[in-house]
């Protein structure tokens, strides 16, 4: 007899439907697993093994053969035991036919019986709607991120015994409901700008930033609060519509790491890796692909701290992400994309003993060491960064004269920051892109408009500084974001001022 049992691979962030057939024939006891399985599957037949005996079933002891279709896609991880395990049962005869048929489902199987989270269920319930599937039977623990799904059935199951009695009708099912809460409520921050003392210049660049989504570049001496600065700036970020939740969830739940009472990552992810970080800790790999942090900081803030002590080749792999929004890893057996839109947050010392200009100490390093740590960061990185602003350390009289009272509050900054973002959403929403820091150079000479003043001074501007032409369309950009801040359709003189003055690097000579 024959049984077929549906369930799911994951790639990337998609699941793939897989059908699990399980044949069992007369002959020599024996358990075979095909259908390019990965060692934790074929390490499989173990624990399904001890699994179906210890809940208190009869293994079959005769060749039993488990093919999992299509044969083409590899198979990898422990959701499949579950599967297995049902489909090994009713091919022994235990249930032929169920109310549930086709019948779906994933887990992981402990020696005992138990069932146990698997990664990717959220994905997992969204394919099971798209395909069709009116029910999905899932580990209790991962039921509440499934049954955010709306279309489908998702019945929570603990136990491999649980299961079967569901199946023969010994015990009702019931179906998880979903619980998460509004994402309205996700506003509330523990941390504020108000917290930050001073500093305004680079809360107004920040705020620039997060009105057009531009990549920023911080630089100042050890202690001025640039971590602080970055850290708070996913409280003024415009908050998440629902498909960017779910978006960001299922990256989440891919990688494992979806905890605690509410399923849905309802806030904007803030990632900081630490500098020694290896190239598929960052954009993602590893013998069996996995998110990076990149892919963890989509729709969110990425903040690389101490940025020239990032290795040159780990730096160098932001670029796709920075460009197109997505990370593309290819294997000899499997290639997988995931999504990788992201503000990118870097903050760098102006030297490598950190206090060049800083008036608080003696700078201890030459011209050439100054040269050599500037120059691991290559030209097309900083490119791709539209802002770089120099963040000076508080004096002491500053520190204690400058306190949190009167300065503005996270709530007052985002209020302006989405009155920003949509007058680019209104202006872009038929070209796909939603930011001006994403504008095309055909879409900047349609949308950044310039008086005839403006660009006078744009052009003194380029000539006296010798700045790129790079650098000429990021200024017209941020130009364009200071103008929508001020609901202003051209672009004015002082917006055009304002922009030159994030070009730190540029105005330095530091570009290489």
């Amino acid at each position: 007899m024959i049984a077929r049992v549906l369930t799911f691979a994951i790639v990337g962030i998609e699941a793939h439907p897989v059908e699990v057939e399980v044949d069992i024939s007369a002959g020599m006891p024996y358990f075979n697993i095909v259908g390019l399985p990965d060692s934790v599957v074929r390490e499989s037949k173990e624990r399904v093994r001890a699994a179906i005996k210890n809940s208190g079933f009869d293994f079959p002891y005769q060749r039993i053969t488990v093919n999992l279709a299509p044969a083409q896609l590899r198979k990898e991880g422990p959701g499949f035991d579950l599967p297995i395990a049902v489909g090994i049962l009713r091919a022994s005869g235990l249930v032929e036919s169920s109310p549930f048929d086709p019948l779906c489902c994933a887990g992981e199987l402990s020696l005992d019986g138990e069932i146990r989270p698997v990664p990717g269920a959220l994905s997992m319930s969204f394919a099971a709607r798209e395909s069709g599937i009116k029910a999905l039977f899932v580990p209790a623990d991962n039921a509440r991120e499934a049954s955010l799904i709306d279309g489908i059935d998702v019945y929570p199951v603990s136990n491999l015994n649980e299961m079967m009695q569901i199946l023969k009708g010994a015990v009702s099912a019931r179906s998880a409901k979903n619980e998460s809460s509004p994402l309205e409520e996700a506003d509330s921050w523990e941390i504020d700008f108000s917290d930050v003392k001073g500093q305004e210049h680079a809360k107004r660049a920040l705020e620039v930033a997060a009105a057009g989504g531009h990549n920023v570049m911080m630089v100042g001496p050890p202690g001025s609060g640039k971590t602080m600065l970055a850290q708070r700036l996913p409280t003024i970020l415009p908050p998440m519509s629902l498909d960017e939740a779910m978006e960001t969830t299922r990256i989440y739940s891919v990688a494992g790491m979806l905890a605690g009472e509410e399923p849905l990552v309802k806030k904007r992810p803030f990632r900081a890796p630490h500098h020694s970080i290896s190239d598929a800790g960052l954009v993602g790999g590893g013998h069996i692909p996995r998110p990076g942090e990149v892919s963890l900081a989509h729709n969110g803030v990425l903040f690389m701290d101490e940025f020239p002590e990032f290795r040159r080749n780990v730096l160098e792999l932001l670029r796709q992400p920075m460009e197109d929004g997505y990370v593309t890893i290819s294997r000899a057996a499997i290639t997988v994309t995931y999504p990788a839109r992201f503000m990118l947050v870097a903050a760098m010392n102006p030297c490598p003993c950190g206090y060049l200009g800083s008036g608080q100490r003696e700078c201890r390093c030459t011209s050439t060491q100054i040269a050599r740590y500037v120059g691991k960061l290559s030209g097309p990185i900083l490119d791709r960064i539209d802002i770089h602003i120099s963040v000076p350390a508080l004096s002491i009289n500053e520190l204690y004269g400058l306190g949190a009272e009167g300065a503005e509050s996270s709530e007052a900054i985002r209020d302006r920051v989405i009155r920003a973002r949509t007058r680019q959403w209104e202006r872009l929403r038929h070209s796909g892109r939603f930011s001006n820091a994403a504008l095309l150079p055909h879409e900047i000479e349609r949308y950044c408009k310039v008086r005839r003043s403006a660009e006078t001074l744009l052009k003194d501007a380029m000539r006296s500084m010798r700045l790129s032409a790079r650098a000429y369309h990021r200024i017209l950009k941020v130009a364009r974001t200071i103008a929508d801040l001020e609901e202003k359709e051209i672009i004015e003189e002082h917006h055009i001022l304002e922009a030159v003055q994030y070009r730190l690097l540029d105005r330095q000579g530091y570009m290489p």
